[in-house]
C-alpha cells in the first residue's frame, strides 16, 4: 500500500507539470517548441548533476543540444508571458497578503561575451568576481516562497558600447538602468497585475534610494527597507538626520528584545527600536527608522548595529514591522533553492534573449516545486506525519 501510496503521488506531481505546461502553451507560437519546454522543465527539474543544454537535451532522449539551445536562443515564444503565467501560478497556489522581496544574485561567468558580464561584486562569492547579476522579485507567504520576476543587470561598460552589445543580441532601445530602477519595473507589473502584496522588503542597495521610496509611498505599497548608517531622514521637526544619529539618541529602556522569526538554529533574538519621522504623502500612513541590535553572546563583543527605513498605515506595530524586516532572507532561500533543484545558474548561453528564457522556465519550475511542497504540507497536516508526501519530495522532485 505505502508503494501504491507513492506511485499515485508520483503520477500526481507529473500531472501538475503538465498542468503548468499547459498554462503556458499560447505563449509558443509552434508546437516543436511548445513540445520541448515541457521536457526542458522535466529535466530541469530531474536528478541531473548539471543541467545544461547537453544534459537536458540527454535526458529528453535527443541525440544533440541543438533543440534546446533553438529552444532558448531563436525559437519563437514570449518568455514575459510565461513569466506573466508564472505570476499568476504562484499567487494562486501560496495565497494573498505576500510579502514583496527584491535581491540580486551573481552567476558567475568566464571570458566577456556573455551578456552583461563583468568584474562586479556579488554576495554568490563574497566578492568582486567576473559574473552577471540577476535582479530578481521574490513572494513570499506564510505557505512558500518564489521567484515571479526577474531583469539582468547590465553595466554600463555594456550599454555604452552598442556594438559588443548588439553582439551579445541587446536591442539598441535597452539603455543603462541601476537595480532599483529595475526593481521598479518589476515591481510596477506585480502591482498593475493585482499582485495582493502585503509590504516590500529589501537590502541597502534598494533601501537607500530615496526615488523608490517616494514610488512606494505613491502607489500604496508599504515597505521596510534596509539602508545605511549614513541616510538621511526627515524628522517630525523637518530636520534632516542620519540614521546613525537618530538611533543613538534612543534610550535604553525603549529598546525591546523581539524575535525576527526561526532560523537554523531557532528563534533570532535581537533588540529593536524605532523612531517616527516626518509624516508622507497620505495621511493614514506614517514614517520610521527602525533599527536592529545583536546580543552580544561573549564578554567584551560589540554589538552590531543595522538600520531600515519604514512606511506603511500609521496603526502598524513594531511587531509587525520586525516580521517584515526578519523575513527578508526568504529571497535566499529561493536564490539557493532555484541553483540547487531547478538549474537556476546552470545555463550555458551569452545571448541577451537566451538568458532571460532559461532563467523564466527555471523560476518556473522552482515555483512549481515550492507550490508543490506547499500543498504537501498541507495535506501531511490532515494525515500521519510517516505519510509518503517526504518521500516524494526527495525522490520525485529532487529536494
Amino acid at each position: 500500500m505505502r508503494c501504491d501510496g507513492l506511485v499515485a503521488e508520483v503520477q500526481d506531481w507529473a500531472a501538475g507539470l503538465e498542468e503548468v505546461h499547459r498554462r503556458i502553451a499560447g505563449a509558443f507560437a509552434r508546437a516543436e517548441p511548445r513540445a520541448r519546454v515541457l521536457a526542458y522543465l522535466r529535466g530541469l527539474l530531474g536528478r541531473l548533476e548539471r543541467k545544461n543544454g547537453w544534459t537536458l537535451a540527454e535526458a529528453a532522449g535527443e541525440v544533440s543540444p541543438d533543440g534546446m539551445q533553438r529552444l532558448l536562443r531563436t525559437a519563437d515564444w514570449d518568455a514575459d508571458a510565461v513569466r506573466d503565467e508564472l505570476r499568476s501560478f504562484v499567487v494562486e497556489r501560496l495565497g494573498p497578503g505576500g510579502v514583496l522581496i527584491v535581491d540580486e544574485t551573481g552567476f558567475i561567468k568566464k571570458g566577456s561575451r556573455s551578456a552583461g558580464v563583468g568584474r562586479q561584486y556579488t554576495g554568490t562569492t563574497g566578492k568582486i568576481d567576473n559574473c552577471q547579476i540577476g535582479v530578481f522579485l521574490a513572494y513570499a507567504t506564510s505557505a512558500g516562497r518564489a521567484l515571479i520576476d526577474r531583469e539582468l543587470y547590465l553595466p554600463r561598460a555594456w550599454t555604452d558600447d552598442r556594438e559588443r552589445a548588439r553582439a551579445a543580441g541587446i536591442g539598441d532601445e535597452v539603455g543603462f538602468a541601476t537595480k532599483p530602477e529595475l526593481a521598479r519595473r518589476m515591481l510596477t507589473r506585480a502591482l498593475d497585475a493585482g499582485v495582493p502584496v502585503g509590504w516590500l522588503t529589501a537590502n541597502e542597495i534598494y533601501g537607500q534610494d530615496k526615488q523608490l521610496r517616494v514610488w512606494c509611498e505613491q502607489h500604496g505599497l508599504p515597505y521596510v527597507l534596509a539602508t545605511r548608517s549614513t541616510d538621511t531622514v526627515a524628522t517630525v521637526d523637518w530636520r534632516q538626520r542620519r540614521v546613525r544619529a537618530l538611533i543613538a539618541e534612543v534610550p535604553a529602556e525603549a529598546w525591546a528584545r523581539r524575535s525576527a522569526g526561526a532560523g537554523a538554529h531557532g528563534q533570532r533574538f535581537y533588540d529593536w527600536a524605532r523612531i517616527e519621522l516626518l509624516a508622507g504623502f497620505d495621511p493614514g500612513w506614517a514614517r520610521w527608522v527602525l533599527a536592529r541590535r545583536s546580543i552580544p553572546t561573549d564578554l567584551g563583543e560589540t554589538a552590531e548595529l543595522a538600520f531600515y527605513v519604514c512606511a506603511g498605515p500609521a496603526e502598524t506595530t513594531l511587531e509587525q514591522l520586525i516580521a517584515v524586516a526578519g523575513g527578508r532572507w526568504r529571497i535566499e532561500e529561493c536564490f539557493q533553492a532555484a541553483k540547487n533543484q531547478a538549474g537556476l545558474a546552470s545555463y550555458q548561453v551569452r545571448d541577451y534573449t537566451a538568458w532571460y528564457r532559461h532563467i523564466t522556465l527555471a523560476m518556473l519550475a522552482h515555483a512549481y516545486l515550492s507550490a508543490t511542497r506547499a500543498t504537501a504540507e498541507k495535506d501531511d497536516m490532515r494525515r500521519d506525519p510517516l505519510s509518503s508526501g517526504a518521500r516524494l519530495r526527495a525522490s520525485a522532485v529532487g529536494a
